[in-house]
Parts: structure tokens; C-alpha cells; sequence
């Protein structure tokens, strides 16, 4: 017999597949990456698995957490009962302790469900009757009292908490849809765009919405990209109207409109046919506006461009420094300018590597003390103390909920938005660093401010 696990074996087993291979065209199957690593081909199959201890600790303190949610309210009652029911035999016969198992129900329905609650309900019942028998009261009408007491007292509860459920069920689908309507009103901004560095923050004033009279939106093309913020008369729900059609109208045109003044001509002929379609119902229509600040970037990201209808200025920092960027030549509120676009002019000023600029709305320049004085942003900004782009928007939001006297709730509605120019550095770090998936401007020279 030939020895088949020699070198002249191994050579002619080479030689055949290298043949193979020549005739078929097709490389033949690495028999070493058959077997390799799994993080090689399947990344999250790599991932090193926690000791077994660790894991068995976490598991069974999920495990306790979950049972103690689910059966505490019910273990909660059984030591109630057994507590009435020890109390009751230490005391002499004459004390009857029955009576107090009616608010072993009550307490359950706090705590439980209706279910639970019946269950508990039952036994308490039965509780009862031991007591009872205990002290000798079967036929009498105190024994009936008792009973009686406990079956009211459970119906009552049972009632009321089938009931709160129902409302709490209809509650939360409210919420839900009316979360869903406000995520499509206001959709979040994406954290970055090519060489731009994005984060917002809102603050309905009504205690209950995430959304009302202040409206913020982003267009990005090959081109540039497009900031859009504003600010209906009014505050609350009561203003979602006018900003729903404001933004409508932006995020149908901003990116087939060339030029930004007639962006901005368009979107005042869009809430002007808005004003009027509601003018049958709204006979103060009349007083109805929106300010509203339009922001282009190009692609290259070395200026902005800036048409201003009415709305407070932004802020730029470079640096140490922060300032107002005010328009050269203001425009009239949305809604209050039929004049065309021959009005539009835009302000055009430079944007240096790592400058920031902070749109924002009345609602935080705005907002008073107990004093009466008005919120200082400027000063605000200047305290910055680490110059974190993340850091930024809740640090304001923080003096602002101090400045109003520590109460979340503001006055009026609040909106702000950061943008900001990475360097070449900072936009190699960034798409190093997780921001995959994101929208980005590849070519960051095709388009300037020339």
C-alpha cells in the first residue's frame, strides 16, 4: 500500500488543485478561513462574553427585580393579612380584629391590578371568617357586618382601578400618536453633515407637548446645506398650525430653489396662502407672523449665507469671542411682506475652521427671573466653560432653568440649534469615530462663496 500522508503525496495533492483551479477560473476554498476567527468574517460574533459569574450575577438580579415587580404587591398583601390574622389571635376574644381586612383590598389596588386585587379581595374574605370563628361571632350580625364590609370595599376598589386602567390605556395611545405627530412635525437633526457639526434642542412650553410655535429644520444637498429656524406669534398648541405649514413649505422647496432669496420668497407665499385658507375661521388673522431665519452653508463650508425676516440674530463663536451677527438689510416677518423678492437680501460673512454659530429663538433671550430681567445669552455663551459642542446646548438650557427660578416649565416656547465647521482634522476624526451612516458632502470644494 502507498503512503498517502507523505511529501510526494502533499505535492501531487498541490498540483491537482493548482490545475483545478487554472481550469475553473475559481480560487480554490482556503481551508484555513473555513475555520478562522469569528471576528474575522462576523464582528459582533467576536465580541469576548463576560465571565460566566458576572453574567449569572446580572441575570439574577434581572430575575429578582422582575419578581419582585410582578408578585410584590400581591406577597405585600399576603403579609397584611397574616399580620391582621396574628394580631387578632393574640387578642382576646372579645377584640375583633375582621373589620381591618377590609383595607387589605383597598392597599392591593394601589399597588395591582383588578385581578390582583380580587384575588386579595377573596382571601381577606377568608381571613375574615377565620377570625371570626375564632371569636365565636358566626350567626351574629357583626360577623355579617364584617363580611359585608370587606365585599363593599373590594367592589368599590376593584371598580375604580378598572377604570384608572382603561383611562391609562387611552392615555398612553393618545400619547403615542401625539408623539408620533410632533416627531414628524419637528424630526430631529442629524448630528453632522459633511464638514458641519449639528445638535438642537427644544422646549415646549406647554407642560405636556414637545412641540408648539417654534420650529427648526435642515436641507442638505451636493451643494449646501440649509438651516431654516422660526417663530409663530403665539406659544403652545395653539401655534403648531402656522409652523407645520411654514415647514412644509421649506422642506419642499429648499432643495429645488436655487437661490435663497427665492427660498425665501416662496416660503411667504406659502404661509400667506395658509393665512388666508384659515382666515374663515381665525377673524384675527390679520395679526398672524412668523420670524424666521434662513441660513445656507456651501459645501465648502467657508461662509454663510443669511436672510433674516424678523427674528432675533444668531451668535458666532470663534474662539474667545462671541458675538451677534445681525442682518444688514432685515426683512419683514412671514406673513407681513408681499413685496417679492426684490426685498431679500442676503448677508454674507465668513466661517473659519472650528467657529460655531447658535440660531435660537425670543423664547430664551426672553425668558425672566422673579426679578423681571431678561435672560443673558450672550453672557451665557462667554462662561462656556470646556467649549464641548455636546456640552453647549444643555449648559444654557441649565442657566436658563435656573435663571426662571428652577422650574422646567418656561413661559414660552424655546428652540435652539448649533452648527458648527470642522477642520480638516476634526472631519477625519469624525467619520473615524462612529458617525457612519450620517449624510455627508463628499466633495467639500465643489461650491463656495466666491
Amino acid at each position: 500500500m502507498v503512503d498517502q500522508s507523505g511529501p510526494r503525496a502533499l505535492r501531487a495533492r498541490k498540483s491537482r488543485s493548482e490545475h483545478r483551479q487554472s481550469r475553473t477560473g475559481t480560487a480554490r476554498f482556503d481551508e484555513t478561513s473555513r475555520f478562522a476567527a469569528p471576528t474575522a468574517r462576523f464582528p459582533r460574533l467576536g465580541r469576548t462574553a463576560p465571565p460566566r459569574t458576572a453574567r449569572s450575577a446580572r441575570m439574577r438580579a434581572a430575575g429578582h427585580t422582575l419578581t419582585a415587580s410582578r408578585y410584590g404587591p400581591f406577597l405585600f398583601a399576603i403579609a397584611m393579612i397574616a399580620a391582621i390574622l396574628g394580631f387578632g389571635f393574640m387578642l382576646p376574644t372579645s377584640e375583633h380584629l375582621g373589620s381591618l381586612m377590609a383595607t387589605v383590598p383597598a392597599a392591593t389596588a394601589a399597588l395591582a391590578g383588578a385581578r390582583v386585587t380580587a384575588t386579595i379581595a377573596g382571601l381577606s374574605c377568608g381571613a375574615c371568617v377565620v377570625l371570626d370563628g375564632h371569636d365565636g361571632l358566626f350567626g351574629t350580625s357583626t360577623f355579617v357586618v364584617h363580611l359585608v364590609a370587606i365585599a363593599l370595599v373590594s367592589l368599590c376598589v376593584i371598580t375604580f382601578r378598572t377604570l384608572r386602567e382603561r383611562s391609562t390605556r387611552e392615555l398612553l395611545g393618545v400619547r403615542a400618536v401625539a408623539e408620533a405627530v410632533q416627531r414628524v412635525l419637528i424630526r430631529p437633526m442629524p448630528p453632522s453633515i459633511g464638514s458641519l457639526r449639528i445638535r438642537a434642542e427644544y422646549r415646549a412650553s406647554h407642560p405636556q407637548a414637545r412641540v408648539g410655535g417654534d420650529l427648526y429644520a435642515v436641507s442638505s444637498s451636493d451643494d449646501a446645506v440649509r438651516f431654516l429656524i422660526g417663530d409663530v406669534k403665539g406659544k403652545g398648541l395653539a401655534a403648531v398650525d402656522d409652523a407645520a405649514a411654514l415647514l412644509g413649505a421649506f422642506r419642499s422647496s429648499a432643495r429645488r430653489t436655487p437661490s435663497l432669496a427665492d427660498l425665501m420668497a416662496l416660503l411667504e407665499e406659502a404661509v400667506q396662502a395658509h393665512f388666508e385658507e384659515v382666515a374663515a375661521t381665525d377673524p384675527d388673522v390679520a395679526e398672524r407672523f412668523i420670524t424666521a431665519l434662513l441660513l445656507e452653508i456651501p459645501a465648502d463650508g467657508s461662509c454663510v449665507r443669511m436672510i433674516n425676516c424678523g427674528h432675533p440674530p444668531p451668535y458666532l463663536v470663534e474662539g474667545d469671542t462671541v458675538r451677534p451677527v445681525p442682518a444688514r438689510w432685515p426683512a419683514p416677518p412671514l406673513g407681513l411682506n408681499s413685496s417679492g423678492t426684490q426685498s431679500y437680501t442676503m448677508t454674507v460673512l465668513p466661517l473659519a475652521e472650528e467657529a460655531l454659530l447658535l440660531l435660537y429663538t425670543d423664547g430664551v433671550i426672553e425668558a425672566r427671573d422673579p426679578k423681571g430681567r431678561f435672560f443673558d445669552l450672550e453672557d451665557r455663551i462667554a462662561a462656556w466653560p470646556d467649549r464641548d459642542l455636546d456640552e453647549l446646548l444643555p449648559y444654557i438650557l441649565d442657566g436658563l432653568t435656573a435663571h426662571v427660578g428652577g422650574d422646567t416649565r418656561l413661559n414660552d416656547d424655546a428652540a435652539m440649534v448649533t452648527v458648527q465647521r470642522l477642520s480638516d482634522s476634526g472631519i477625519r476624526r469624525q467619520r473615524d469615530g462612529g458617525d457612519d451612516g450620517l449624510p455627508t458632502l463628499e466633495d467639500r470644494a465643489q461650491v463656495g462663496c466666491g
